[in-house]
């Protein structure tokens, strides 16, 4: 099973969950600047919220992919809303690619909000949802 990871981050909440993911199945955790380059099975997409939207490179980048995505994988985390999991497969379906159904969300810092988050909890919640996603 060929699998990416790809987060775009602004506070770094994602990029701690993409670290840990990366950990977890043991693939490199990029940046939306690195675009595939080839055929992936599941693409695990970190996205975050900045003033209620799905930040506009996550957009870039799922309309810039050129090679076929068996599925996106969404998780994220966010202050206020629930997740961005709603928006990044509008943008997805948009484009010809799959969303799972399965998504990982979990509460992010921002200022005075939330503060620790994502925690150790959030992160070992991630390891065991990445598990299950990958595992046949």
């Amino acid at each position: 099973m060929n699998i990416a990871i790809r987060y775009y981050t602004k506070t770094g909440n994602t990029k701690k969950l993409a670290e840990a993911l990366s950990e977890a199945v043991g693939v490199e955790a990029l940046t939306v600047d690195s675009p595939l380059t080839e055929d992936v099975d599941i693409l695990f997409l970190g996205s975050a919220v900045y003033a209620a939207g799905v930040d506009s490179e996550i957009k870039k980048f799922i309309e810039s992919i050129n090679v076929n995505v068996g599925k996106i994988v969404n998780f994220s985390s966010a202050a206020l809303i629930e997740s961005t999991y709603k928006q990044v497969k509008k943008i997805a379906e948009d484009n010809n690619i799959t969303m799972a159904e399965e998504e990982f969300h979990c509460r992010g810092a921002f200022k005075f909000v939330h503060r620790g988050h994502p925690n150790d909890e959030d992160v070992n919640n991630l390891v065991e949802f990445a598990k299950k996603i990958v595992s046949p």
